[in-house]
C-alpha cells in the first residue's frame, strides 16, 4: 500500500518488491524472460506477465540447479543422483561425470601439479552477468529479506527467498562459492500453509540450518570474481557514485563502461521505509511476498 519510485535493480530485489519486477519484465518483454526460464531449464512458460512473479510451476532440482549455474560462473549443470556405482571389487561400472581426465588414473603420484579435466560444459550465461546476480543475491542476506535469519553463518552466503500466492509455497534458493541449497516447504496437494509463513520465515531458517553444518570448519571464500568486472562505491539507495547524503555506501560490480557517472542525476528516487534494510516493515507496506 505505498509506491517508493524509481529504485535500483539491487534494492528492487534484496527487498522482494514485486512491482518492480513486473513493470522490469513489461519493460524487458517476456519473450526475453521466458527465453531465460528455457535456458535455465527452469520451466517453458508462456509470455505473460503473472510468469515474472512465479506463477508458473517448476521443481526443487531445477531451480537449484539453475542458482548453481549462476555461482558455476554461467556454467551448465546437470544433476546426478547417484554419482558412481562401483561392483563388489572395486570396478566402476556406472560414473555420472563422463569428462575425459588425462593422467587421472595414474598408478603414481610423484608431487606433480594433478589433472585438470576438460571442460565440455555449455556456457548458458556470460560469467560477468552471472557474478552480478550473485552479488545482488549477497545483499539478499546481507541486508535484505534473508539477513534476519543468517546471523549465524559466518562464511559467505547469498541467495533469495520466495513466496507464492496463498501462502501455498515457501521457498530459500541459496549458495556459498562451493555449495547451492535449495529449500521447499508446501503440501504435495497446494493448500494454504497459513496467514503469516512466508519464505524467510519457514525457508530460510531451515536453509541457514543447513549450511550452518555444511560449512562449519570450513574457510571463509569470497565468490569468485570473473575478469570484465569493475567495483565501484555508489550509495545503496540511488545506486549513484559521489560523495552522496551520509547513507549506506556499497561496492556494486559493474561491467566496465555501464558504471554510472559521477554526476549522473536521477530526480524522483524514493528510498526505502527505515533506511535500516527492515525487511518485515517493508514487505508489509508493500504488500511485497518474500
Amino acid at each position: 500500500r505505498k509506491f517508493y519510485g524509481p529504485s535500483t535493480l539491487r534494492l528492487g530485489l534484496e527487498y522482494s518488491r514485486n512491482l518492480m519486477t513486473v513493470r522490469l519484465a513489461r519493460e524487458m518483454g517476456m519473450d526475453a524472460v521466458s527465453e531465460i526460464g528455457r535456458r535455465f531449464e527452469i520451466g517453458d512458460y508462456a509470455e505473460t506477465l503473472a510468469y515474472s512473479l512465479g506463477a508458473g510451476e517448476t521443481t526443487l532440482m531445477q531451480l537449484t540447479s539453475a542458482y548453481g549455474e549462476l555461482v558455476n560462473g554461467g556454467k551448465d549443470i546437470t544433476p546426478s543422483l547417484i554419482d558412481r556405482v562401483q561392483d563388489r571389487y572395486g570396478k566402476t561400472i556406472y560414473r555420472a561425470d563422463t569428462r575425459s581426465c588425462e593422467g587421472c588414473n595414474a598408478d603414481d603420484w610423484t608431487g606433480e601439479a594433478p589433472p585438470t579435466p576438460e571442460d565440455t560444459r555449455d556456457q548458458v550465461l556470460d560469467p560477468r552477468y552471472a557474478y552480478q546476480v550473485v552479488h545482488m543475491l549477497a545483499g539478499v542476506v546481507e541486508r535484505g529479506t534473508a539477513r534476519r535469519q543468517m546471523t549465524q553463518i559466518k562464511q559467505t552466503t547469498a541467495g533469495k527467498t520466495g513466496t507464492t500466492n496463498g501462502p501455498n509455497d515457501l521457498w530459500f534458493l541459496g549458495f556459498s562459492p562451493d555449495l547451492a541449497v535449495g529449500v521447499y516447504i508446501g503440501f504435495d496437494q497446494p493448500r494454504m500453509l497459513g496467514k503469516r509463513e512466508y519464505g524467510n520465515t519457514g525457508a530460510t531458517p531451515a536453509f541457514a540450518k543447513v549450511m550452518e553444518k555444511a560449512l562449519e570448519g570450513t574457510p571463509d571464500i569470497p565468490f569468485r570474481t570473473p575478469p570484465g568486472i569493475r567495483f565501484v562505491e555508489v550509495d545503496f539507495t540511488t545506486g549513484l557514485p559521489g560523495e552522496g547524503d551520509g547513507g549506506l555506501r556499497i561496492l556494486e560490480a559493474f561491467i566496465p563502461g555501464t558504471e554510472p557517472a559521477p554526476d549522473t542525476a536521477l530526480s524522483g528516487f524514493g528510498g526505502f521505509a527505515d533506511g535500516n534494510g527492515g525487511g518485515s516493515t517493508l514487505a508489509s507496506e508493500t504488500g511485497g511476498i518474500y
